[in-house]
């Protein structure tokens, strides 16, 4: 009877919300996990789960197959989900900093900065690419700087924001284009970076990245509570005693710290930062402790899914990811553009 009348009492809205946020952290994690092995396994050679685990833990297992895991597969899917993560939860922190769903880190210049100093990097000083890392999060942290001050001093609408980081994004791309022109010996490689991709990765190069990215997001996610504050107006923000010029300048730099990471590691992949935190944003709600923890979670499973696709729609033959990543996000950034009307920015 007490089980009975324990049923038919309706579940509280704090109950329903923390349900829906146990089963969107829960899917996205298994989600995550079943297309890490498929990246695993899948391919021009396929390698099963058994063999999977008997690498990963020294077990008995075929020399071909450590061979691919070890060096080509492992460091791909590392890669492709440290990527993924950082450009979502990037994305994530720069729709509540500027205060607009249509931003993120391609369409606001962030990714070109980034894209552009690295480059700079390999022209001017090409002993040092050891440093790309570093270069991108200056040229990425730049660019943020640059649309975000347009839009303040300028009193600029939403839609006039995303316009500013659209053309900041141009000349950023002209500067790149005449960079290259210049200097032709920076040209090997500027295909697969200047569309973004996942081929080729190694440990040494994941590595940097790995505590940037990881350090970025932890960072993002202590700060949640902060960013929450922030996202209710500077003059609510001031009220709870905030300094809001300040925190939005952090909040700036660990987005262009995590963007910046991302351009290194993978070139100009686009769209990720975009797309994940809206659909992030409609499964756990705008609290940020939950966004950007489940952005990075949601990030690497798109990146993986379309590593997935890019590698296996032509198989023989594989499609850079930038391709894919355009052709899903394109579509949802115009729905997102039409559905939207303008408001004053601040």
């Amino acid at each position: 009877m007490r089980r009975c009348m324990k049923s038919s009492i309706p579940m509280t809205g704090n109950k329903r919300a923390a349900l829906k946020r146990t089963l969107a952290f829960s899917l996205t994690g298994l989600g995550l996990a079943a297309l890490v092995m498929m990246s695993l396994g899948l391919g021009a050679v396929p390698i099963p789960p058994a063999q999977q685990w008997a690498v990963a833990t020294g077990g008995e297992a075929p020399e071909t197959a450590r061979q691919i895991l070890t060096l080509v597969r492992w460091p791909r899917v590392l890669g492709a989900a440290l990527a993924g993560g950082a450009l979502a939860v990037a994305g994530a922190l720069l729709q509540a900093v500027l205060g607009n769903g249509l931003a993120g880190p391609n369409i606001m210049g962030v990714n070109a900065g980034a894209g552009l100093s690295v480059l700079a990097l390999s022209a001017f000083f090409p002993h040092l690419t050891r440093w790309a890392p570093l270069a991108a999060f200056i040229g990425a942290l730049l660019a943020a700087l640059t649309v975000y001050l347009l839009a303040l001093h300028s009193g600029a609408g939403r839609m006039t924001l995303v316009l500013a980081g659209v053309a900041v994004s141009t000349i950023l791309g002209a500067a790149t284009d005449t960079l290259l022109t210049l200097y032709p010996e920076i040209q090997a490689g500027r295909m697969d970076f200047m569309i973004g991709g996942f081929s080729g990765m190694s440990m040494a190069r994941i590595t940097p990245c790995l505590f940037t990215v990881s350090g970025g997001i932890l960072a993002a996610w202590i700060l949640g509570y902060d960013l929450n504050v922030l996202s209710l107006g500077d003059e609510t923000a001031r009220s709870l005693g905030m300094r809001t010029g300040l925190m939005r300048f952090v909040f700036l730099m660990l987005a262009a710290l995590l963007a910046g990471s991302a351009v290194s590691l993978a070139g100009l992949v686009g769209f990720v930062g975009l797309v994940t935190p809206h659909a992030v944003r409609f499964l756990v709600g705008p609290d940020a402790r939950y966004q950007l923890p489940l952005c990075a979670l949601a990030g690497a499973a798109f990146a993986l899914a379309c590593d997935l696709v890019a590698r296996l729609l032509f198989a023989p033959y594989e499609l850079p990811v930038g391709i894919v990543m355009s052709a899903l996000g394109g579509p949802f950034f115009l729905w997102l553009l039409l559905k939207r009307r303008e408001a004053p920015f601040g």
